[in-house]
């Protein structure tokens, strides 16, 4: 059928009042035939807004069509990943991804109401920060090591903040914990702002977040370190909390871009391989050159993800966290 043929019939059924939904697409058009959404699961402003309309921009010329990015924020990103989780695997709607809705949510929740692994198929991993393990200057410790030894003599007596319990900075000082072997109490508050705010002003010890250079150029807090495999090229001068004396030590704030569950392979790998390209353009990584712009192929980004679960899943038992 003729795609003027097809506008016809469908006018004709819209006289009758019959529904010519089916006619939005014709059968057998080649994808995409239409405009593409990306949920993207926060709230206007922020890199998990910033970044996915930056992709957006250059898929809609890589693809032809529009992109459009929509906010669905709540529920610790379980809202947007529900909607992109009852999407039709058609490839017409993604979903911004991250540690906590992929890796983080699925281990400390008994009622999740999507399933990470089936309900949708990855894309591509995107962008990868690192947090910084970051000290009030009252703290008598100016390196990874010295803060280790404190927290040995003085078991229970340090407190570190997170932006809420089952947040990423909580389980990063939660790994923390574990790999170096000591006890320090978890101060939650509502988000990493107040968090950070409250370890600046002396009533909390330590944080691990994704700020904090900024706050130590002010001399506000001390950096100590830095949580991904590799220094950040933001801070070339800080170590890793491996080369730091703890190893094996990984906690890094990650996104990435994927397809409802059921999406026909041939769609997977198109959109994989534009969002690919869009990610190594120079203009989108200059933009974004505080962090670590990462693409991966559909089948690297879904090992990556279950590596995490696992990850984090032995974390959030062997420290007992319960979500209230």
């Amino acid at each position: 059928m003729t795609s003027t043929r097809a506008i016809a019939l469908a006018l004709v059924l819209s006289a009758t009042g019959l529904p010519a939904v089916a006619f939005a697409q014709p059968s057998g058009a080649a994808f995409p035939a239409k405009p593409l959404r990306i949920i993207s699961p926060y709230s206007p402003g922020g890199l998990g807004d910033s970044f996915p309309r930056a992709v957006a921009t250059g898929l809609a010329e890589s693809l032809g069509q529009p992109v459009i990015v929509e906010n669905r924020p709540g529920a610790s990103q379980v809202i947007g990943m529900q909607v992109a989780a009852k999407a039709p695997p058609d490839g017409y709607t993604m979903v911004f991804g991250s540690v906590t809705s992929l890796a983080i949510n699925p281990a400390v929740s008994k009622e999740l109401p999507y399933d990470p692994v089936k309900d949708f198929a990855p894309l591509s991993l995107c962008v990868t920060t690192p947090l910084y393990l970051v000290v009030h200057p009252s703290v008598p410790a100016t390196s990874v090591k010295e803060l280790i030894a404190l927290a040995r003599r003085q078991p229970g007596r340090l407190t570190f903040a997170s932006g809420g319990n089952g947040s990423s900075n909580h389980l990063a000082g939660e790994l923390l914990k574990l790999l170096a072997g000591v006890d320090m109490i978890h101060v939650p508050y509502k988000g990493a702002g107040p968090a950070m705010a409250d370890v600046m002003g002396g009533h909390v010890d330590l944080m691990l977040g994704s700020a904090g250079l900024s706050e130590a150029r002010a001399g506000r807090v001390r950096v100590l370190g830095v949580t991904s495999m590799k220094r950040a090229a933001a801070a070339p001068d800080v170590p890793t909390l491996q080369e730091a004396g703890i190893p094996g030590y990984e906690s890094t704030i990650w996104f990435g871009l994927l397809a409802t569950g059921g999406t026909p392979a041939p769609i997977v790998d198109r959109l994989s391989r534009d969002i690919r390209k869009v990610l190594q353009q120079p203009a989108l990584q200059k933009t974004f050159s505080t962090v670590d712009i990462t693409p991966t192929t559909p089948e690297g980004f879904a090992a990556h993800i279950q590596a995490e679960m696992q990850k984090w899943r032995k974390v959030i038992s062997r420290a007992k966290i319960v979500m209230e």
